[in-house]
């Protein structure tokens, strides 16, 4: 690696504006020895404050993983989580003028990562890298993030042994037409050529099923506005079913063939809202869809009140119950002939969250050695078993089998098909769920394969958990998509999914004049584009259409477009690079 030294002197240089003035990092012109291994021991327990903006958890980690931190590292670990203390950036501000973060951070690359290396808040990590075997096995990754720095400040987040024209996704795509597949199959699994053939489809299934068991009437769509922002959020979902995803205005086709501004006439924003309007106009749109916020949708979806979704993680978590499952219900793709699904690329150089150990951090070396220790396959499996599906710790919810392949424990699959169990006391008590690691981010990708036993970290991807949980649905669906056992294993096979290179690309921050423009703009775009789908008739959608497009005009769309434009393509220029460097 380019950035290795030997001998390191941990130079702290104040900025001259902003937050960072008030810093006061104190003289750490200290040199520190390099070191090639770390202790097999540590002697003194030690608690470490870890900033980490991803954290939905504040207080001391507990449970089987902090067990596991502890026999290893003698160490406990405190988290101070921005998103559960509120108040936006104001913990973040409070802590940088303090001139301390916390001896370990989790947060933004770019600007935020830059700022703080600027104001030295965090240290130089170059004596401990040549003992950090596992971050070594991605090293162009942390070279490349820590290019253009005198050091090594920052480790990614995100990486795999991938190339980034591959999928990042493991069994299900990211978004997709997901249905009530046991509606679907009453109806005797009629063909859909594109996405406008889903209505008359998706009408007949709310016939076939008017009223949910608990008594309330059902609807085919339902929708909510927690996550719009640029546009209304839920009107992108469809477009990614065509190629394209999202950069402030535009919508960017992942191998940059087609670049379309959100509210070019005849476009794919158009064609969706227009979809919607449609589905509300054939009784298919849940009414309460522009109060009712994510959790009262979810809850829809767990009690059957809903039969269609764009994102496997909202129908199937909710509502794919061993029970419902048994009696052949749940959510499946029901692919569209037309589609060419979007794809997120593993990430060459890493995610957009990196970890980094805090400059007044008073044990560095041990810190090295636990975030050294997430890149390892025990760390990966353990660390990552909150959301991303890793298998959690061997030993414990899965064991290697007679035959050399890796299947779930007993308790294994108590906890994962059936949603907890207590944790045995010798691997630290309570439940299981109470002890995932609550850092919330994924060094290595869960599908990456786990070098020591030659299968991906995400139990989800091994033959023995398909097996184990084949199930009528599942069965049923595998033998009307050619044998296929999971969604991306269909798509790939019949050229349905369209991979956007992992560039690791982050779009600079907007200077003052386009900030203050987007904000008015896509305010006008989020609320216009509510009643359009409301309106209440095609007339009406027109009018509200065309008269969005002259509003935004007006409120200088076109300037802020013309920049999003600009980076979508400098986007693209980087996914065709990093696909060409790693190719060669």
């Amino acid at each position: 690696m380019k950035l290795q030294r030997t001998l390191v002197a941990g130079a702290v240089a104040l900025l001259a504006a902003g937050l960072l003035t008030s810093c006061t990092a104190g003289d750490t012109e200290a040199k520190t020895e390099s070191i090639d291994a770390f202790p097999s021991q540590w002697e003194e327990e030690i608690t470490i404050d870890v900033f980490d903006g991803l954290a939905n958890y504040m207080g001391i980690q507990k449970g089987w993983f902090a067990k596991i931190v502890d026999d290893k590292f003698n160490m406990k670990l405190n988290i101070i989580a921005p998103n559960v203390a509120g108040g936006g950036d104001t913990l973040y501000n409070t802590r940088v003028s303090a001139g301390e973060l916390g001896d370990l951070i989790i947060t933004d690359k770019g600007e935020r990562l830059d700022e703080l290396i600027e104001g030295g808040l965090v240290a130089d990590a170059s004596p401990y890298y040549p003992a950090m075997k596992n971050a070594a096995r991605f090293d162009k990754a942390v070279d490349a993030i820590n290019e253009g720095n005198d050091g090594i400040h920052a480790f990614p987040s995100s990486v795999s042994s991938l190339l980034p024209t591959e999928s990042s996704e493991g069994i299900d795509s990211t978004f997709g037409p997901f249905l009530r597949w046991d509606l679907y199959a009453e109806l005797g699994y009629p063909e859909i050529d594109t996405l406008e053939d889903l209505l008359p489809i998706l009408k007949d299934m709310q016939d076939l099923e008017p009223v949910a068991p608990n008594g309330q009437k059902t609807y085919a769509l339902s929708l909510f506005k927690d996550w719009d922002g640029n546009m209304m959020n839920n009107a992108k979902q469809p477009v990614t079913y065509y190629g394209y995803d999202e950069l402030g205005f535009v919508l960017a086709k992942a191998d940059g063939s087609d670049y379309q501004g959100l509210l070019d006439g005849g476009g794919e924003y158009e064609r969706v809202l227009r979809f919607f309007h449609e589905a509300n106009e054939l009784g298919l749109v849940d009414p309460e869809s522009t109060t009712q916020n994510y959790d009262t949708l979810w809850s829809k979806m767990q009690n059957g009140q809903v039969l269609f979704t764009w994102w496997p993680w909202l129908g199937q978590s909710a509502y794919n119950t061993d029970a419902n499952m048994a009696e052949g219900k749940g959510f499946m793709i029901a692919p569209l002939k037309d589609q060419q699904i979007f794809s997120y690329g593993a990430e060459a150089y890493g995610g957009k969250q990196v970890l980094a150990i805090g400059s007044k951090a008073e044990d560095p070396e041990r810190i090295a050695a636990f975030i050294d220790w997430l890149y390892s396959a025990e760390g990966s499996l353990s660390n990552s078993s909150q959301t991303m599906g890793a298998a959690g710790p061997q030993g414990l919810t899965w064991d290697v089998n007679d035959a050399g392949e890796p299947e779930l424990t007993d308790f294994g699959k108590e906890v994962f098909l059936s949603g907890d169990a207590d944790v045995p006391a010798e691997w630290g008590g309570g439940t299981y769920l109470d002890g995932v690691s609550t850092l919330n981010i994924s060094v290595v990708l869960p599908i990456d394969t786990d070098p020591e036993t030659g299968f991906p970290y995400s139990y989800k991807m091994w033959d023995s958990y398909q097996k184990l949980t084949a199930n009528p649905l599942t069965e049923d669906w595998s033998a009307h998509m050619g044998g296929a056992v999971t969604t991306m294993e269909y798509l790939k096979a019949n050229d349905q999914v369209i991979v956007a290179p992992g560039a690791s690309y982050t779009a600079p921050a907007d200077d003052s004049e386009i900030e203050t423009l987007r904000n008015q703009v896509k305010a006008v775009i989020v609320q216009s584009s509510w009643q359009a789908v409301f309106a209440e008739d095609d007339a009406e959608f027109d009018r509200i259409w065309s008269g969005l497009q002259d509003t935004a005009e007006g409120l200088g769309y076109e300037k802020v477009l013309e920049v999003d434009m600009d980076r979508a393509k400098e986007q693209n220029a980087q996914r065709e690079a990093i696909a060409k460097e790693f190719a060669d």
